[in-house]
């Protein structure tokens, strides 16, 4: 007798194909198409349809702020091409369950389903990163060393040490480069307050440990990384 495949199984193993497809791609730099093709069929169709499904509703709810590719114009809203489709995900659970605070991004996600948030995150993760320019060259330098070295006589660690060399993240920790710096700085801002508590803890510490100056320099250093 043919095999049959229960549906339920089936999906999650498309899903989990997809979610080593999106690995590979992060971590590695592959393009997209490239590590879809290494994943195989099944994985590739499925994913295609994720990027489908996330291009809908980014024409239909995401693109007046954020942009259609992600490069959102305004530092009040974040840029997200090349984001990390794991931790873009985390974000618009907490959105949605209220663990984020956002008058604006609550409405936004409150009809959209688990899938959704996958499809958005997939989308995202495959838009083409850009090079920005830096306004501020020499306070990009502080920026750098605290990036790199951190200020041990103040206790603040190094960012890359989490966020990595280039500032690209993990699946868990966001992509920070090319980030718009204002944007940067307001959410430093928001740890430093306790006013954003749905991820690591570590920030507040780190936050609160920055000077003003500090936390300029660094968000501009990373608004010029690609």
């Amino acid at each position: 007798m043919p095999r049959t495949i229960c549906p339920r199984i089936q999906r999650t193993s498309l899903h989990a194909m997809l979610r080593a497809a999106l690995r590979a791609c992060w971590r590695s730099s592959l393009p997209l198409a490239a590590a879809l093709a290494w994943a195989g069929p099944a994985a590739a169709t499925a994913a295609h349809a994720d990027l489908a499904r996330g291009e809908e509703i980014v024409q239909a709810k995401c693109f007046i702020c954020h942009g259609v590719e992600g490069e959102s114009s305004s530092p009040a809203f974040p840029r997200l091409a090349g984001q990390n489709g794991a931790y873009m995900l985390r974000q618009l659970q907490d959105y949605k369950s209220g663990r984020r605070k956002s008058s604006t991004m609550q409405p936004m996600v409150e009809d959209l389903s688990e899938a959704d948030f996958r499809a958005l995150g997939a989308y995202f993760a495959s838009r083409s990163t850009h090079g920005h320019e830096v306004l501020d060259p020499e306070l990009a330098q502080v920026g750098q060393y605290i990036y790199k070295h951190g200020n041990p006589d103040a206790g603040v660690a190094a960012c890359a040490a989490c966020h990595g060399a280039n500032a690209h993240g993990t699946e868990s920790l966001p992509r920070l480069a090319g980030q718009h710096a204002q944007y940067t700085v307001n959410q430093l801002r928001q740890f430093n307050k306790r006013e954003r508590t749905n991820d690591n803890a570590v920030m507040h510490g780190i936050a609160s440990k920055l000077t003003e100056l500090e936390t300029k320099a660094v968000a501009a250093y990373l608004s010029g990384l690609k």
